[in-house]
């Protein structure tokens, strides 16, 4: 096999509570990626279609993440050229550097014939991150390869396990066509929290947990509560709370802001109730006169997927 054609899913990162360690994965949107064994040694990115991103591999986090798997690798004559089709507009808070850099792992490693365990993909693709917002973390990547919900338990070493998806959870997000720049939004957080604050939230991040394992809907909508890094983060997204309330109102479970934003996801049961909430999303933001997407997902339980080989 010389050439794959994989689909790189969006994510929702920190899932309310979860700051850093609780990540989904979604149908739709997502990347599409071609990449193809070459004869040249290392990465090249042959061409990004649908935005404007660096092809010099070193300033892409499809190539860091790439040259990171073939530093591991060991083989100095192994090269790939990476063409990329974006899907997922960067700035959005649904994984847009995660989506490429998880792609492009997931496809290198079936050209190498899948020497790598999804752990370490998921490590490689951490580096890619690292470069879109200085931190390394994993709550993007790793659902979009690994599927479903995922968990970190630790960074220092590496721990990360799938959580159970309810068969019935869907997904609504709404994108507002504005950029926030997640190294901009991590820098004006909070260094220190209160620990009523913090005990309030493992108990979220333990009901979450609890609420997906036992399919209890109740719970999981208790649960999608963040007292730490939501209050801070919401004046940068249009109407925030408004959403929220009338999300609620229209049947959602709860949710919050996607990553760090300007995407704002809810979770509902069923199709039906996730429709109904993008069409209160609808409502609150056409009078605006902000650009914006809708986007209704079922939980994508695979990953990244292989779309085509040659």
């Amino acid at each position: 096999m010389d050439c794959i054609k994989v689909f790189a899913p969006a994510t929702v990162a920190n899932v309310a509570c979860g700051f850093d360690v609780i990540g989904l994965a979604m149908d739709a949107p997502g990347d599409e990626m071609i990449i193809r064994k070459s004869d040249l040694p290392g990465v090249q990115i042959k061409a990004v279609h649908g935005a404007r991103l660096s092809t010099d591999a070193a300033q892409n986090v499809a190539g860091v993440a790439l040259q990171a798997l073939l530093q591991k690798y060991d083989n100095p004559a192994v090269g790939f050229e990476v063409e990329i089709f974006k899907h997922i507009q960067p700035g959005s808070g649904i994984g847009s550097s995660a989506a490429s850099s998880a792609g492009a792992v997931v496809g290198a490693n079936h050209l190498l014939g899948q020497p790598f365990t999804p752990k370490q993909l998921v490590r490689f693709a951490m580096e890619g991150e690292r470069l879109a917002s200085g931190a390394a973390h994993a709550d993007n990547v790793a659902p979009a390869i690994m599927g479903g919900f995922t968990l970190v338990r630790s960074y220092k070493p590496l721990d990360i396990t799938g959580l159970h998806t309810p068969d019935d959870l869907w997904v609504t997000v709404i994108h507002p066509q504005i950029e926030v720049k997640t190294s901009d939004a991590r820098e004006i957080l909070k260094q220190k929290v209160l620990m009523t604050d913090a005990i309030r939230q493992w108990g979220n991040v333990g009901a979450l947990v609890a609420g997906l394992y036992q399919q209890n809907y109740g719970l999981i909508s208790r649960a999608l509560e963040d007292v730490i890094v939501e209050p801070v983060r919401a004046i940068l997204i249009p109407a925030f709370y408004e959403l929220k309330l009338k999300c609620r109102e229209a049947g959602a479970l709860g949710g919050g802001i996607s990553g760090s934003g300007p995407s704002v996801f809810m979770l509902s049961k069923g199709e039906e109730t996730a429709r109904k909430v993008a069409a209160t999303m609808d409502g609150i933001y056409a009078p605006l006169g902000v650009d914006y997407k809708v986007h209704v997902s079922p939980i994508n339980k695979e990953g990244v997927k292989v779309l085509n080989n040659g």
